[in-house]
């Protein structure tokens, strides 16, 4: 059985930018990345992190499936087992679990985070909501100055544009599963839940 090809993020990218007439420096200006960074992504030498794949859709004012997307419409998408596009930063795992649809609205990833990790100070805001499951261990979150801690089996949805950030204050690692709901002509999210 063929494997489905893995999608170029740095040809789509560059079609993006060209569409809009935006040269690389103006595109850097935009999302706060080197030229040179958004370049070696576009030839394909360099693999971006969700977050800075976040930085870019919102600088082109695109859904971050829109990196994905052929020019298609796609209206329905599988994801096998420990197959989906994975971003790692800092001790925090995140592995989107559906990616592509056309018009996507939903981005649901898994999230392994390992002891002692998470956004602590440098909370995040963005548009839509925001709904975590947490699927192994213990997770606390901070939503608008409220403490939240999350077990085995409970849950948490939210409007994302309160100031928000996790940390597994654990000694073993965390599994949640993350849904954000975004909005296309809302501003998109300026940095994901990955630490820095």
């Amino acid at each position: 059985m063929a494997e489905k090809p893995v999608p170029n993020v740095g040809v789509r990218l560059r079609s993006l930018r060209d569409q809009q007439g935006l040269s690389l420096r103006a595109l850097a200006e935009r999302c706060g990345l080197s030229i040179n960074a958004i370049s070696q992504i576009e030839r394909g030498e360099n693999s971006p992190t969700v977050s800075t794949l976040h930085r870019l859709a919102t600088a082109l004012s695109v859904h971050i499936t829109d990196l994905f997307q052929e020019e298609t419409k796609q209206t329905m998408v599988l994801v096998k087992r420990n197959q989906g596009l994975r971003s790692q930063s800092s001790g925090v795992l995140m592995e989107s679990l559906g990616i592509g649809l056309f018009n996507q609205q939903l981005e649901p990833f898994r999230m392994v985070i390992q002891p002692g990790v998470g956004i602590k100070e440098d909370l995040v805001s963005h548009s839509g909501e925001e709904f975590i499951h947490c699927l192994e261990g213990e997770i606390e979150y901070s939503i608008g100055g409220r403490i939240f801690r999350l077990e085995q089996g409970d849950s948490l949805l939210f409007d994302a544009n309160h100031l928000h950030g996790y940390r597994n204050r654990t000694d073993k690692q965390v599994v949640v599963l993350m849904v954000f709901l975004t909005f296309r002509d809302l501003q998109l999210t300026q940095q994901l839940h990955l630490p820095v």
